[in-house]
């Protein structure tokens, strides 16, 4: 990440995001469970929001999620180097230094900060295995 908070795409995430119906712009939400940003290509953002919109929001506590998660909610593009600018915002919430990590994650990918990434890798390799099983099991016919 550089100085203005620029993340340059690496070029196969790019053509992903492009290949989604992206045409380089992209939706980019913290991620709720972890400290990290998701960056979704823009056909997957569309259907995203779309869900969450056609949520009720009369409760009061779904009226809270909707504040909640507008908050952290920007639509973004790549410019021309292929990067993506990060809000300042979102740099803290993610705890994003220079070194950060990018993961694929399906249809979307995940921008973590280096140390961050390497804490939760390390804490979550024991405890994988059982958890595979438990997630896979649930998705058995």
């Amino acid at each position: 990440m550089d100085d203005k908070g620029r993340i340059k795409v690496p070029a196969s995430l790019a053509k992903q995001m492009e290949d989604f119906g992206g045409r380089g712009f992209c939706g980019l939400k913290r991620s709720v469970f972890q400290k990290c940003l998701e960056v979704y290509p823009i056909k997957h953002w569309d259907r995203l929001m779309e869900k969450i919109n056609g949520l009720n929001r009369f409760p009061k506590e779904k009226c809270r999620f909707y504040t909640g998660l507008y908050r952290w909610v920007k639509t973004i593009e790549l410019d021309n180097a292929g990067r993506i600018q990060i809000s300042k915002d979102l740099i803290q919430y993610a705890l994003l230094e220079k070194e950060i990590v990018i993961t694929s994650a399906g249809e979307l990918f995940e921008v973590w900060d280096k140390d961050s990434y390497e804490t939760v890798i390390t804490d979550s390799e024991d405890s994988f295995a059982q958890l595979a099983e438990e997630v896979m099991k649930e998705n058995e016919g």
